[in-house]
């Protein structure tokens, strides 16, 4: 008699499978709870079964696996109102860190965050001028070597992330970032061999979409159009059901090199007109008589200016940027569309006109309902966002990543 393979949840085969699925579900269910107490905690644990749907019993378990863990801690929930002492929520710990790094034309910038998004310390150095990939992981590293003996003493580091203005694959090479100069540049590979640590590399306007939706004012948004500004360029960052947009190679979200006006200012990826160029605060410092503002600075500058060509240059820039923004609208169907940097600027300067261009002028915008904001994090959003590179291993899987304590 012929034997038949047993195919029932007795046979080895699949129990293993079981114990497999149930392993995945567990995993799925503690990166679910850590993301959630990271993002609003400190929470109670009945909360967090509310959020999750998941039952007592399991919430439970998954806590007590996180404070094992060393990644989350008690402390006290918000006031309820209710006479009596708080109840004991469960919080990230932010003694679990990862170091946030930002390459800049003029400066690179070190940060070193907890897991909970406190920023312990933080240390900047200024340069004359662009500095090659090699110079700026040694800058790099001396920075983090003024923070190393803190770092030993105090915390447990997972790693560090780089935030880069320019096209950044999913290895963590440059394939170009026009503000410095870089070209096929394995950076976080060089920069990890200089730190000694893990380092994930990515675009600087996809970080800042990242933070602004976790800690932000896009927390909760599905959907969300990040653009942010500066004198170095345009940038975007798309966050689509949830999960934010690469596209092949990690290339997506390049909206500061859409052409706005074909025989427009010269750009430094060799066409003209892209918006990074007709939308950008050089000729507004120009004519105002400044070298360099803040946001906050340039605010009061703008709104307290009645020199009309200051006024004419801020109108035309108004105007390229809102025709910007009915385009991505009509490409994306955010709900929300949030703006950074010196874009922040023109949106307290000119709110109206701009919102007309996601709210009234998009196709089908009858049935649309997209909010246009302002970000909200401001300096922070570069402080907190590469981090969350460096954090995203440990968030997906915490029992895999979690560092020894």
């Amino acid at each position: 008699m012929t034997r038949v393979p047993e195919t029932t949840g007795r046979g080895p085969a699949a129990r293993a499978a079981v114990r497999t699925t149930n392993e995945e579900v567990r995993q799925q269910n503690l990166a679910t709870v850590l993301g959630l107490v990271r993002a609003e905690g400190p929470l109670s644990r009945s909360h967090i079964g509310s959020a999750t749907g998941l039952n007592r019993s399991t919430v439970t378990a998954l806590v007590t696996e996180l404070l094992e863990l060393a990644l989350v801690r008690e402390a006290d929930t918000a006031p309820t109102g209710r006479v009596g002492r708080p109840s004991l929520g469960v919080a990230a710990d932010d003694t679990v860190a990862a170091l946030s790094i930002r390459a800049e034309p003029d400066a690179v910038s070190v940060a070193l965050v907890g897991l909970g998004g406190a920023v312990h310390s933080q240390l900047k150095h200024d340069l004359a001028s662009a500095p090659s990939p090699r110079r700026f992981a040694q800058v790099a590293a001396s920075l983090v070597d003024a923070m190393r003996a803190d770092i030993e003493r105090h915390y447990r580091l997972v790693g560090a992330g780089l935030a880069v203005p320019g096209l950044v694959d999913a290895t963590g090479s440059v394939l170009v970032a026009p503000p410095l100069g870089w070209r096929r540049e394995a950076v976080a590979s060089r920069l990890s061999s200089a730190l000694g640590t893990p380092v994930a590399a990515g675009n600087d306007a996809s970080v800042g979409a990242m933070a602004e939706a976790r800690f932000g004012i896009a927390r909760g948004t599905e959907n969300l159009l990040y653009l942010s500004g500066s004198a170095h360029g345009v940038g975007g960052g798309l966050i689509m059901d949830g999960t934010l947009v690469r596209g092949t190679s990690g290339f997506a979200g390049e909206l500061g090199h859409t052409v706005v006006d074909p025989r427009g200012r010269p750009c430094a990826c060799g066409r003209r007109g892209c918006l990074t160029v007709e939308v950008n605060p050089e000729p507004l410092l120009g004519l105002l008589g400044r070298r360099k503002l803040d946001e906050d600075d340039l605010d009061i500058e703008l709104g307290v200016s009645r020199n009309a060509r200051v006024r004419a240059e801020l109108e035309r820039q108004v105007e390229v940027l809102s025709l910007a923004l009915t385009n991505f609208v009509n490409a994306f169907a955010p709900e929300k569309v949030v703006l950074a940097g010196y874009l922040g600027v023109l949106l307290a300067a000119s709110r109206e006109r701009l919102s007309e261009a996601v709210r009234v002028h998009p196709v089908g915008s009858d049935g649309r309902a997209i909010r246009l904001e302002r970000a909200q994090m401001r300096s922070r959003l570069m402080q907190i966002g590469p981090a969350e590179l460096a954090f995203a291993r440990l968030l997906a899987d915490p029992a895999g990543r979690a560092p020894r304590a």
